[in-house]
């Protein structure tokens, strides 16, 4: 082994050394180097010849060389042999030469390997070959030539220059040789070089030259013997040609066709036919491509060799004829150019044309050709040739005017051939003389720029259409040309070449994707870029970065580096780009040659926080540009699942996600909706983000849903509506089409349609270069200064555009439309444009005129937005056949849905259907806004005679419209929108059926209604409403057994569910859809083994079910682990269910194969995600298991890489886990589906990794939670055992929640004490279990929380003294978990038992308070779960206790203050914000101590958030309360003055709110005439008027509300609006007080108003909106509120002081006033007054209902005409109206008239004002309130055909239940009314002081009313209702305090509301009937 080591390095010295010989002069010996291995002797031999020959000394090399040093050394003493005088190398030395070489090169190896030595070979055979005759004979120069193609062949890639044309005039010397086996051997040796070279641009011009040189030799003289070996020489280069070389390859042996020589002929014949079959290509197509090389030169030659012509065309196998026609663009020019008569003669002869028809067809190739004539004169004459041509005899025509007719054509194909090199200069030239034709000066040197600039929108068009191969089919290379002319183009223009940039950038990223123009498109965009001003350059700096970086991988190095050359040059040199441009640029960082660009991005972009970068990212994704959008979605993948996970997590939690949660879906749901296979890739990314973001509840975040299109009111009759309808299909419409195709044809169709409508709205030039001057009207340019920045960046270039299309219309022979036309595409396009022939009006046909070519061509959408514009114009215009037709095609498209033998495809029957449902409803809209029209003309009709004419006009219109929607079966529709999955069409229809059912009052009616009840029912069970099919229920006596399978199933009643199955399968054993139904149920229960089992018996006795049950197959498999089950379940492909797609996934990770996974999980993505991009942006909800799937695929991925990783990421995967669990749809069917799925993933990789089997426990302990809240008890039994074999922590204490929730509290007691005793845990007992660090605080918080379940059971069981509860709670809160709930139960204990003292026991009540005190803080220290419970509590015993004399002179209370002052500091300010109504109330608090820390904590909340803070504040320094009004300006003075504000712009914001609050105050005082309607806020509140643009807040509602929910760093919403601007007029309202309107325009552009009220208190008001929104969070954090979307309608409140203040007005809500009654109904409503309960029932219901019959459900169809809308807003009035009612009852809110209870006319929820009414005032009227709420006969009209029951009574339910588990914190919260008291006390107080004759101390009277006032609300949150007539119904007349269940309380109270005697005894104003 050490020999050979050392053999080894020996040989690796002996090269090393030789290669340093080599290097050196050589020095002749006589020793020569060994024998190479490659041969024998034989080189030897040869190479001692050579050097015998020199005479000269061999070196002293040692023998040791390797084959390729040897062979190096042979060359070198050659060459050096062969620099001496060629005459004295002899014969035998050169033979010995090429002898030695030929051997050398015989190696294969040698020759591949040993580049440099090949072309060292190649130049000493061609010196070989140079020399006197005598000396290089025939045979040397064949085998010199036959060496040297083998060399070129297999060794040479690229020469030096010198060297390449050494060789090549060697060859070219062995072309001509005397010996035909010579010259084919050079032959083959000059193929093979130029083989070796035509791929390389360089060497085109000496391939070029080499061509010039064969055709020069084949056009001599020259022996026929050389031609006939050239032209097999040109043959061969043509097998392996391509490009140039191939068209100079054919056009060679073309010319050589019509050769005399019939032999010459015949070879170029043969060769031209092999090379057709070479390239296999008929030998039309192979020379087609060269046509313009080949054509001129034989068409020219037709007179001198007309031969030439014949045999030409009977190569190709056309006729002359044809040939000639087909050749004529590029022939033509030729025979222009050359003026010959006799040419053009013959072709217009052959052709029957004549010469000035052939002249005017070709006109721009013709003079593009003559211009660039270079010769003296050459133009000049030809130019007199054509004008002779074309006009011999007129003098009329000149030049000019023919240039001019053509010249956009001959611009653009002189630009074009500024691409070609050798062009160039003609090229320029050519567009010189142009613009000197055109020129009116007589100059000699024109400048073509301004020309070009001029035309440069047509020129790019044409050039674009050449490209697209619009004008013919163009070659790679012509297109390449075509490129690179519009680059010179762009040089030429200069940055005046932005107005066409969107064209430009169109076609640039088109031709891009070309993998043969990448290179020279990359070049055209450097200069595009390089060209334009950094301003204009911006707004493609997002495409082009997204272009380049999603086709990175497949360009070329040189495209690489010119793409890096374009982002250095945007990020580097453009340096006036702005910042939001900067922020379009793709994310840089996954590319390293793009390292220092990315540095330079990041530095730039590096003020951007995480939010910011997120809003960015998304707002790129919405853009159409395909690579924009798709690189956008590579980072927000990356931003959700590596760089800020944690962030977007944090985003989706809580009650309410954060808004951009709902940004990111509607975002990821555009683009997974978008259309086409070219979006492929688009939608599988937006799948793998939906599934990183997760399954978020739909109830939890807001999607938008934005709806862009316009009803025309005025049939286009009215310009200005006409104008805006023509710039929203332009901003709408088709901007967005045009920006996103990438089909140039197609553009230009689109920019026609833009061009037209722009002309339309007068737009022109001139608003873009006449900015200072008036020759644009004010009006037209602020239309054009108001369309967003993206439009006008596309339109501006179109203003001077000159598009146009053809004008001839289709004809449509027969109607309808519908049967004939095979796919919804074309029944669209065709049915639309015919309509658009039918529209009536100039301006109507002007403007959908011109969609002709955009409607046919191919955009679907575009017709789909267009025609229900056209239909309702040509209804409206009055022709009746036309109407009868758009009836008949309605009617044919909805039969076509429910006839069961339709031939049509269902996606045309679900397409169609859909936009005939969408024509309706704009139709519908159309009569509901013209029904608006009418009224408000009415009311005008009296005082003008042309408002009577309008009105006329317009009943008759509504007369048109309304009868064709009349006309349409309402049972066609129901079934035909059931049939299509219209659920909310269908059951609006369906419930139009009942009502008129029901109105026809037969007797047999109530039977006929049940199958429409069954058919409502089945649609809500759809509709995935179970509240309305519970509404439903309760009108079906008899419920079939389908009928409660829907009901158990809609509600997760899956056991009850599963039991109606298994009778049905009883019934029905072989009936496969019921085997599915039990299927489900027992998947859903998770009894998988059942499972399993039922569906192996079923597949025994049905083996043809398989593919049927393959998804319960597959779901059992994996959750028991059967993996070859589960790969025999997925081996067919066609089986694509959810659930088998996820078994591949599984199956993949089982594997382990990485490269399957990966395959598995994007084939999973797009299967799963299909039905969200069939539901579109509007169709979350219906798609939310689609998106579960997602979610699912996702955790499957992250559990796979991460579960085996360290501690550190097991820890991070469990708390995102937990994270992506809490973000879901809180229901057991969904959650428990996630986390069936974890626990599979986890066993994939568990074997013996314990950690892994504690994680499985986990997630069946989270199981037994979820089962246990959705009351499935054996699931969560099942579920915890499951947990404790798991080895779960704790497991324990589910399992006794779970024997608490089943009924048996003792026993769960008792079980969890022992369980906590035996772990160690009990009360006293100490810890010690051992835990490892990570798990500490886990079991820290987990201990905690056991002894605080505990704590509570104990105290809840009453069994225990207090002694021992107050050791329990304690040793809860001492557990070291620091958790609030901890600190807040033993805080609560010791309140609660404060509570039970009596109110003589001071000392033990103070010193609770102290505890009570010191937990809450503590527990607000440590977190907000109960702020609302807390907050209030420590304020209201800290501050009534200091105004206790008994109370604040103790030692326990100083401490109190001590532990206020102490939280004050650490308890997060946003905190104490939500009981600041309650702080500012106690400011006039009597005790001083306590006001100096109360100031100071009114001081830390306003300087912390004063924008909403001092709006709170408000009230108190402008009080009429002397006490009230000083101390507030003392805090505002202290904090103004304070030098630690002097930096903020707290001072500022304190001035502003003192000068807003006086002139607020003025407005609202300011005395003003009866007479006067109007005032102006400039000219009467100048000082006001100025303070409109102001950084104060706007006082909303929502502005002011601030979010305990992740809120350490943003309580308040950031994009809050402030004051933009006061709106001039003040609207003066009519009632009493007068009070005014004024208008805000906030700083986000929305308009806001206020109603200032003089002399009304509006704290009541205030405080309710307060209490409100707190009732709107705790219906927010309840899933069961939640998802119903249960809230209150909030408003902004503002009170200045006692007496006067603001509140927000709404234009959208609406009262339902009562119109005047009769004296009959006066007399009837005083015989009521005096009768007793039942007669005044029998009188109201027989007398005044009715008169009054219920008519509510009709406002919903007519404001709601849209059937998603209308059942949105239904389900919106009834759960409004039910929260309402339930909060109402509870404050006792009474004066519910119709003018109280407003409508919202965009959504239909209940408003509720004028909060006068509370306490339960209205029963103290003189005629007494005696309904809880108003529920009459009119507003259960509106909840539809279930009336109260379903919606309006679980809502009801839900709501109570809420209130009364919150009752502690609402109460807290009404305590500043309390210490803040009302105006009307005040009054009551005085009242009662007259009475009494007595004095007593205000504040102690005011206090003890107030108390009174609140006190029956705290009976009623406790469930303790007294009915109006309880007398009647308890004996003694005292009412019963036992608290009643919340189902009972809702029931009695709706009783009590729709109680016929309660509201008979109503007050007629009430309206009780209405």
């Amino acid at each position: 082994m050490e020999r050979q080591k050392t053999k080894e390095k020996r040989q690796i010295s002996r090269e090393q050394s030789a290669l340093c010989q080599i290097s050196r002069p050589l020095v002749f010996n006589r020793q020569l180097p060994r024998k190479p291995k490659f041969t024998d002797t034989t080189a030897s031999q040869e190479l001692r010849t050579v050097i015998d020959d020199e005479n000269g000394v061999w070196m002293d090399v040692d023998d040791g060389l390797s084959d390729a040093l040897y062979a190096t050394r042979g060359f070198e003493i050659i060459a050096q042999l062969l620099n001496r005088p060629l005459e004295q190398v002899h014969l035998t030395t050169r033979i010995a030469a090429v002898n030695f070489i030929t051997l050398v090169f015989n190696q294969r190896a040698l020759v591949c390997s040993e580049e440099g030595t090949s072309m060292s070979a190649c130049v000493l055979l061609i010196k070989v070959l140079n020399g006197p005759s005598s000396e290089v004979n025939s045979l040397l120069r064949r085998n010199s030539y036959k060496i040297l193609s083998k060399i070129i062949k297999y060794g040479i890639k690229e020469f030096a220059v010198s060297d390449y044309n050494m060789v090549t005039e060697g060859l070219q010397r062995g072309l001509l040789d005397r010996d035909r086996t010579t010259r084919l051997s050079a032959g083959n040796a000059i193929a093979e070089l130029i083989k070796a070279h035509t791929n390389i641009s360089e060497e085109q011009v000496k391939i070029h030259s080499l061509f010039f040189h064969f055709n020069r030799v084949l056009e001599s003289n020259i022996w026929d013997g050389v031609k006939e070996t050239m032209l097999i020489t040109i043959g061969l280069i043509g097998r392996h040609a391509g490009g140039e070389t191939l068209r100079e390859v054919v056009f060679s042996l073309m010319l050589q066709l019509g050769e005399q020589n019939p032999s010459l002929k015949a070879v170029a014949y043969t060769q031209l036919s092999k090379l057709a079959r070479h390239h296999q290509k008929p030998p039309y197509a192979l020379v087609l491509p060269f046509f313009p090389r080949v054509a001129p030169h034989v068409v020219l030659r037709k007179c001198t060799k007309p031969t030439l012509l014949a045999e030409t065309c009977q190569f190709l196998s056309v006729r002359p004829r044809d040939f000639l026609s087909v050749t004529l663009p590029w022939t033509l020019p030729f025979v222009f150019a050359n003026c010959d008569t006799k040419v053009l003669e013959e072709i217009s002869t052959e052709l029957e044309k004549t010469p000035a028809s052939f002249f005017l067809s070709h006109s721009h190739d013709i003079l593009s050709f003559v211009f660039r004539l270079q010769g003296p004169g050459e133009t000049r004459k030809a130019l007199a040739f054509i004008v002779n041509v074309v006009a011999p005899e007129s003098t009329m025509v000149d030049i000019k005017s023919i240039v001019g007719s053509c010249l956009v054509p001959l611009l653009a194909e002189l630009v074009v051939v500024l691409g070609d090199e050798n062009e160039e200069h003609a090229a320029s030239d050519a567009l010189r003389k142009v613009a000197r034709v055109l020129s009116t000066e007589d100059k000699s040197d024109s400048d073509p720029a301004p020309l070009l600039k001029k035309h440069m929108l047509g020129i790019v068009c044409y050039t674009n259409d050449k490209l697209q191969d619009v004008r013919g089919k163009q070659p790679i290379m012509s297109k390449t040309r075509i490129i690179r002319g519009m680059a010179a183009f762009i040089r030429r223009i200069g940055d005046g070449v932005h107005s066409v940039a969107p064209q430009i950038m169109a076609t640039l990223q088109t031709m891009f994707t070309i993998p043969e123009l990448s290179e020279v498109a990359l070049s055209t965009w450097y200069t595009f870029l390089t060209t334009i001003t950094p301003q204009d350059l911006g707004p493609h700096v997002g495409a082009t970065s997204a272009s380049l970086l999603s086709s990175w991988n497949r360009l070329s190095p040189a495209s690489r580096g010119i793409a890096k050359q374009c982002l250095d040059y945007i990020v580097f040199e453009a340096e006036h780009i702005s910042e939001g441009y900067l922020d379009e640029i793709a994310d840089l960082s996954d590319l390293p040659e793009l390292h220092d660009t990315d540095l330079e991005l990041r530095q730039r972009r590096a003020n951007r926080n995480p939010r910011q970068q997120l809003l960015i990212i998304l707002e790129r994704s919405n853009s159409d540009n395909h690579a924009v959008a798709l690189r956008s979605l590579v980072e927000l993948k990356a931003f959700m699942s590596s760089t800020f996970p944690d962030i977007t997590r944090s985003l989706a939690s809580g009650d309410a996600f954060d808004p951009l949660v709902g940004k990111i879906q509607s975002a990821l749901l555009r683009i997974a909706s978008r259309d086409g296979d070219s979006n492929e890739d688009l939608r599988l990314l937006a799948y793998e983000c939906i599934g990183i973001l997760g399954a978020v509840d739909p109830d939890r975040c807001e999607i938008d849903q934005h709806d862009a299109r316009m009803v025309v009111r005025s049939n286009f009759t009215d310009e200005a509506e006409s104008v805006l309808f023509a710039m929203h299909l332009i901003k709408d419409v088709l901007v967005d089409a045009f920006r996103s195709t990438s089909d140039i044809k197609y553009q230009a169709n689109l920019a026609y349609t833009i061009q037209e409508l722009l002309r339309f709205c007068n737009f022109t030039p001139a608003l873009l270069t006449s900015r200072n001057t008036t020759s644009v009207p004010v009006k037209v340019r602020n239309r054009w200064n108001n369309l967003p920045k993206h439009v006008l960046e596309t339109i501006t270039p179109l203003l001077e555009g000159r598009f146009s299309a053809p004008s001839k219309m289709p004809e449509v022979t027969q109607h309808p439309i519908y049967p004939e036309q095979n796919t919804y595409r074309e029944w669209l396009q065709l049915w639309t444009t015919h309509l658009i022939t039918r529209v009536s009006g100039d301006t109507a046909r002007r403007i959908f005129g011109v969609f002709r070519t955009a409607i046919r061509y191919k955009d679907v959408e575009v017709a789909h937005h267009l025609l229900p514009h056209v239909v309702l114009n040509i209804l409206l215009s009055g022709d009746e056949k036309d109407a009868q037709d758009i009836r008949a095609e309605l009617l044919v498209v909805l039969e076509d849905q429910v006839d069961g033998r339709s031939s049509s495809s269902a996606d045309k029957q679900l397409l169609s259907a859909q936009v005939v449902f969408m024509l309706l409803d704009h139709l519908s809209k159309y009569v509901r806004i013209l029904r608006q029209d009418i009224s408000s003309k009415k009311a005008e009709s009296s005082k003008r005679s042309r408002t009577h004419h309008a009105l006329a006009e317009s009943e008759e219109q509504l007369v048109r419209v309304d009868s064709l929607l009349s006309s349409i079966n309402h049972d066609l529709m129901a079934k035909a929108a059931l049939q299509c999955k219209a659920y909310a069409r269908s059951l609006m229809n369906f419930e139009r059926q009942i009502i008129t059912l029901q109105e026809r009052d037969r007797p047999a009616s109530q039977r006929d209604l049940i199958p429409y009840y069954e058919r409502l029912h089945e649609i809500y069970s759809y509709l995935d409403e179970p509240d309305g099919m519970e509404g439903i229920s309760t009108l079906i006596l008899s419920p079939s057994l389908e009928h409660q399978i829907r009901q158990h199933e809609s509600t997760g009643r899956w056991t009850a569910a599963q039991s109606c199955w298994e009778v049905r399968l009883q019934q029905s054993p072989d009936n496969l859809d019921f085997h599915l139904g039990l299927l489900r149920c027992l998947r859903n229960l998770g009894h998988y083994d059942t499972l399993r089992t039922h569906v192996r018996g079923v597949l025994v006795r049905n083996p043809s079910w398989e593919s049927a049950l393959a998804t319960f197959q597959a779901e059992s498999a994996w959750m028991i682990g059967a993996w070859d089950d589960l790969r025999r379940i997925t081996e067919t492909d066609e089986l694509t269910s959810p659930s088998v797609m996820k078994a591949r996934v599984l199956l993949a990770m089982h594997s382990e194969e990485h490269s399957q996974i990966a395959a598995a999980l994007s084939r999973a993505r797009s299967a799963l995600g299909s039905p969200i991009s069939a539901s579109g942006t509007k169709g979350y909800r219906r798609s939310y298991d689609a998106v579960l799937d997602l979610h699912a695929i996702h955790e499957l991925e992250m559990i796979y890489r991460t579960v085996s990783g360290n501690a550190t990421e097991a820890k991070a995967l469990r708390v995102a886990l937990n994270a992506r669990l809490e973000l879901t749809l809180p229901n057991f069917r969904v959650r428990e589906s996630v986390l069936s799925m974890r626990r599979v993933a986890f066993s994939l990789r568990a074997g013996s990794n314990a950690s892994v089997t504690k994680e499985i426990g986990r997630t069946w302990l989270t199981s037994a939670k979820i089962a246990r809240t959705a009351k499935q008890w054996q699931t969560a039994y099942s579920a915890t055992l499951q947990a404790q074999q798991g080895g779960a922590s704790f497991y324990f204490m589910e399992s006794a929640k779970l024997l608490k929730a089943t009924g048996e509290p003792l026993r769960a007691l008792q079980e969890l004490e022992n369980s906590m005793r035996l772990s160690g845990m009990g009360v006293g007992q100490q810890d010690t279990i051992d835990l490892t660090e990570e798990d500490n605080e886990e079991y820290k918080s987990l201990r905690a929380k056991a002894h605080i379940l505990l704590a509570r059971w104990m105290n809840e069981s009453g069994r225990y003294d207090t002694s021992h509860l107050l050791k329990a709670f304690s040793t809860a809160a001492n557990q070291g978990s620091m958790l609030e709930s901890a600190y807040y139960h033993l805080g609560h204990f010791h309140d609660q038992w404060f509570k039970q003292l009596p109110s003589s026991d001071d000392e033990r009540g103070v010193r609770m308070n102290l505890h009570t005190v010191r937990e809450y803080a503590k527990a607000m220290m440590h977190g907000s779960k109960y702020v609302y419970q807390a907050i209030p509590r420590i304020l209201t015993l800290w501050l009534d206790g200091g105004e206790n004399p008994k109370i604040n002179s103790h030692a326990f209370y100083a401490k109190i203050n001590g532990c206020v002052a102490a939280a004050i500091d650490s308890i997060p300010v946003y905190k104490w914000f939500t009981a600041f109504p309650q702080i500012v109330s106690r400011v006039g608090h009597s005790n001083g101590r306590v006001y100096g820390i109360l100031s100071k904590l009114i001081c830390k909340v306003i300087r912390e958030y004063p924008h909403q803070a001092l709006w709170l504040f408000a009230s108190v320094v402008k009080s009429t309360k002397a006490n009230r009004e000083a101390r507030g300006r003392t805090i505002l003075d202290a904090l103004k003055n304070d030098p630690a504000n002097a930096g903020t712009q707290l001072p500022h914001l304190i001035t502003l709110i003192h000068a807003m609050t006086d002139e607020l105050l003025r407005l609202c005082n300011y005395p003003i005439d009866d007479d006067r309607r109007t005032l102006s806020m400039r000219r009467d509140f100048p000082k006001l008027a100025a303070l409109g643009r102001s950084p104060l807040l706007i006082p909303l509602q929502e502005s002011l509300t601030s979010s305990t929910e992740n809120s350490v760093h943003v309580p308040f919403s950031t994009s809050a609006p402030t004051f933009e601007e006061f709106s001039d007029e003040i609207e003066v309202m009519r009632s009493l007080a007068r009070p005014r309107k004024i208008t805000i325009r906030g700083s986000n552009g929305q308009t806001y108003m206020f109603l200032g009220k003089p002399k009304d208190d509006l704290r009541k008001d205030a405080r309710l909106m307060d209490f409100n929104a707190i009732i709107n969070k705790l219906l927010k954090a309840n899933s069961e509120s939640r998802k119903r979307q249960l809230h209150i309608r909030t408003y902004g409140v503002v009170t200045l002081n006692e007496e006067c203040g603001f509140i927000q007005w709404s234009n959208t809500t609406e009262a339902r006033r009562i119109r005047p009654w009769s004296t009959e109904l006066s007399d009837t409503f005083r015989k009521i007054k005096d009768a007793q309960d039942k007669d005044a029932a029998d009188l109201f219901v027989t007398k005044v209902l009715p008169v009054y019959p219920p008519v509510f459900h009709e406002w919903f169809v007519e404001t709601f005409p849209e059937p998603t809308a209308w059942l949105a807003s239904r389900l919106s009035y009834g759960r409004t109206a039910a929260v309402m009612s339930m909060v109402g009852f509870i404050l006792g809110l009474g004066d519910r008239h119709c003018e109280n209870i407003l409508l919202d006319t965009n959504t239909g929820d209940v408003v509720h004002v004028d909060f006068n009414c509370l306490f339960d005032k209205g029963k103290t009227l003189e005629t007494p309130e005696r309904v809880p709420f108003r529920l009459t006969q009119n507003m259960i009209d509106g909840l539809g055909v279930t009336g109260i029951e379903g919606v309006f009574r679980i809502a009801c339910e839900i709501t109570m239940q809420l209130l009364k588990n919150n009752k502690d914190s609402l109460m807290s919260m009404l305590d500043a009314f309390i210490h803040d008291p009302l105006v009307e006390w005040e009054d009551e107080k005085r009242k009662m002081d007259r009475d009494r004759r007595n004095a007593v101390k205000s504040s102690t009277d005011l206090r003890h009313l107030a108390k009174n006032a609140l006190r029956p609300i705290e009976r009623k949150l406790r469930g303790v209702y007294s009915p109006w007539n309880v007398k009647s119904r308890t004996h003694g007349g005292t009412g019963d305090d036992r608290e009643i269940s919340t189902s009972n309380l809702v029931q009695m109270l709706i009783q009590d509301a729709i109680d016929d005697a309660n509201l008979a005894k109503m007050y007629p104003g009430w309206a009780a009937w209405h």
